[in-house]
């Protein structure tokens, strides 16, 4: 259950960080970090426990760029707070780059002014994890800098954050490629009138999945958009404020196996589009395509009719299978209606159903009637499609307690306490 302060003050406190002058610097050429010669087996990123390199920013001992060319496979490369504005391109590497704990962020930093690299960093192959950084001002001359690049290989984003990128991450085509994104946070997309900038812009890679993560605040772009084959949604607040501007949620352009559990997901009232969450919405599609929409707690905070959730059976195979249980819809708009799928234990419901809107308490009350009025999610169109766990404010998830297996009723919407 997300707590009941009002944590709107937070996201305007965030705004105003964000409008303070970013450090200008002037661009620097993005050196190619190849791989050393191979060590031998090399441990997953996401379990380091090689050497540890201290690296900080400009005049500091040891720079980012330096550390990578001397640490081998499994090494943990550690910035010192402060802000990296040196281009790099990480190269077929097994590595965990993190910040140190306890402390600032280390700013990876863009200085507003077009680039010409694409991105501040580019990722190409390997085994990567990034883990308590900051990346915040991407531009480029192309008008969509990224603030991070995957091409190729698998990357592991853990408890990240990514302010006023022209696109904060950006994965290009490659079937093999994977992502997992995890307690981050995703927002202040610049106003530039039709720059259609998204938050997140994924590729046709093999595997996305992002857990406990927050979105918010886009404009006129995607909150997240994703071509991946295998997509996990799960537990994450992608919300874009009250008078949002975005234009979708959620989009998931060429179907494939998604899995969308356990989300609040929130349409502004300056909304570009009504479609909260598509699928299927470009051509050329994956061959096995199945979407489970499970426990997601869907917001419209505008007047006019949202479209929550958008099958575009036109553009899928006949044989697309969906199946949506236990979501919330608050709010105006359509889902079951205007979709083809199996369909149980979804709820419409006024604003004043949930605790309190203004302050983004959006589980229900105690005493609301519709506890217990979802259907057993565990054997949902042959799929267990139970959550378990929640969104936790302001980045991270929750286990359910008690677990979904000693559960003996169910609450539609994102939250069961």
């Amino acid at each position: 259950m997300i707590p009941t302060f009002r944590p709107a003050r937070a996201l305007l406190a965030l705004a105003l960080a964000a409008s303070l002058a970013l450090l200008a610097t002037a661009p620097h050429a993005a050196p190619t970090l190849a791989a050393p010669p191979p060590p031998g087996a090399a441990p997953d990123a996401t379990a380091p426990a090689g050497k540890v390199w201290l690296a900080g920013p400009a005049g500091a001992a040891l720079s980012v760029a330096d550390a990578l060319r001397q640490a081998a496979d499994g090494d943990i490369i550690e910035l010192m707070p402060g802000n990296y504005t040196e281009r790099l391109v990480i190269e077929n590497r097994r590595l965990t780059i993190r910040g140190m704990r306890g402390g600032e962020l280390p700013r990876v930093q863009g200085d507003l002014k077009p680039m010409a690299e694409r991105a501040l960093w580019t990722v190409k192959g390997g085994e990567l994890l990034l883990q308590d950084l900051e990346f915040r001002g991407a531009r480029s001359v192309e008008g969509s800098g990224a603030a991070l690049r995957q091409q190729g290989g698998k990357l592991t984003i853990r408890r990240c954050r990514f302010f006023d990128n022209e696109h904060s991450l950006v994965a290009i085509n490659d079937p093999q490629a994977q992502i997992s994104v995890e307690g981050s946070v995703f927002g202040l997309a610049p106003k530039v009138v039709g720059g259609l900038h998204h938050l997140v812009t994924i590729g046709r890679i093999g595997r996305f999945s992002v857990t406990g993560t927050r979105f918010q605040q886009g404009f006129e772009g995607h909150l997240l958009k994703t071509r991946a084959r295998e997509n996990l949604i799960a537990y994450n607040f992608i919300h874009d404020g009250m008078r949002g501007g975005a234009s979708l949620e959620i989009d998931i352009a060429l179907g494939g196996i998604a899995t969308v559990v356990g989300n609040v997901i929130g349409q502004g009232a300056d909304t570009q589009n009504p479609v909260m969450l598509a699928y299927g919405s470009e051509e050329g599609g994956w061959d096995v395509n199945r979407l489970n929409v499970a426990h997601n707690t869907f917001i419209n905070h505008g007047w006019l009719p949202a479209w929550f959730m958008r099958v575009h059976r036109d553009r899928l195979p006949a044989n697309t299978e969906v199946v949506a249980v236990n979501n919330l819809l608050v709010g105006g708009g359509v889902f079951e209606w205007v979709n083809e799928g199996v369909f149980a234990g979804n709820h419409h419901a006024r604003r004043s159903a949930l605790a309190d809107v203004d302050t983004y308490a959006f589980e229900l009350p105690a005493a609301s009637s519709l506890r217990g009025a979802g259907v057993d999610p565990r054997q949902a169109g042959g799929a267990n499609l139970a959550p378990r766990a929640e969104f936790d404010w302001s980045a991270g998830r929750k286990e359910l307690d008690p677990p979904p297996e000693r559960r003996t009723t169910w609450a539609p919407g994102a939250f069961q306490k």
